[in-house]
């Protein structure tokens, strides 16, 4: 009997850990990461912000989607807005009473101002110095660089990481011809942003389907994107955005004056704007071919 008990007592002791562990997972922390984990790895190859650190910051500042802000604005980083924002505002308690927020369409559009808010701010720029692999290193800077106010900003979202091994995310998969990876590396492109697009130039030897495995973008995708077709062939310095362009151009600008070597679509790519679109606002058809002087409306 007490034989039993003892082997009975060893099974609890070293089920005990297993029980605390399993009940450390948040169910909609879980569903959180399920959802978006993608998404942060998107951020991830087009900004080298770690995928880790975006999810930690989502679910740390929206309450794993469940956040006010969240529900009602998407806004999931908690970003405030500034006296460049001129989108959507929301008013909310935060360190004071009222405080102004962004508010987005979708999760998407807060995710990716999310990554622009930091690759653009010259105070998060040292942060892109460190490896994308080195989540503490990025928690603490953001935490120094003053993303929040929390004293224990940082400790919090590296707890978070190392519970839901968000650090997974930021590994890449290597490929099995290191020449053809080495390649990869050298040649990775740098990203712009117009119109609150990602786009990056192209260069001698690119093609869309080069560009298309880099970005993990279907090739057919960049083509429709950019109003261009299969038969074309990439040169040196063309603007190609990574996702769908917009309806028009941001609100800074409102008309554009026709330069000498100007065509509607390197108009259209100049300002982010759907080629069709572009015609449409100035009432023209698709033989309209621009003259220098002309006046056209962006916006």
């Amino acid at each position: 009997m007490r034989k039993n008990l003892f082997i009975l007592n060893l099974i609890l002791l070293f089920a005990i850990p297993v029980t605390l562990s399993a009940q450390r997972k948040n169910a909609k922390y879980v569903a959180y990461i399920d959802k978006y984990s993608d998404l942060a790895v998107e951020q991830m190859k087009l900004h080298k912000i770690p995928a880790s650190i975006t999810l930690a910051q989502g679910l740390l500042e929206s309450a794993a989607g469940q956040s006010k802000l969240a529900t009602k604005s998407n806004n999931h980083f908690g970003i405030k807005c500034g006296s460049s924002w001129k989108g959507r505002t929301v008013r909310h308690h935060d360190d004071a009473r009222n405080e102004c927020f962004r508010a987005y369409k979708n999760v998407r559009d807060s995710y990716e101002d999310h990554s622009l808010f930091l690759a653009k701010g010259a105070r998060y720029a040292f942060l892109f110095k460190l490896d994308k692999t080195d989540y503490k290193g990025w928690a603490k800077g953001l935490k120094k660089a003053g993303y929040a106010t929390d004293r224990s900003y940082a400790n919090r979202l590296i707890s978070i990481i190392e519970d839901y091994e968000l650090y997974k995310y930021d590994q890449q998969k290597k490929s099995k011809n290191k020449k053809k990876e080495k390649v990869v590396i050298v040649n990775i492109h740098p990203t712009y942003t117009a119109n609150g697009l990602v786009y990056i130039k192209a260069r001698k030897g690119d093609t869309f389907k080069s560009i298309g495995k880099e970005f993990d973008i279907s090739w057919k995708k960049l083509i429709k994107y950019n109003d261009l077709h299969e038969g074309y062939t990439l040169m040196s310095g063309d603007i190609i955005y990574l996702k769908k362009k917009n309806k028009k151009a941001s609100k800074e600008y409102s008309v554009y004056t026709v330069k000498e070597g100007d065509s509607m679509h390197t108009i259209s790519q100049k300002y982010g704007i759907r080629l069709k679109n572009l015609y449409k606002m100035n009432k023209k058809d698709d033989e309209y071919i621009p003259e220098v002087g002309d006046r056209l409306k962006v916006r």
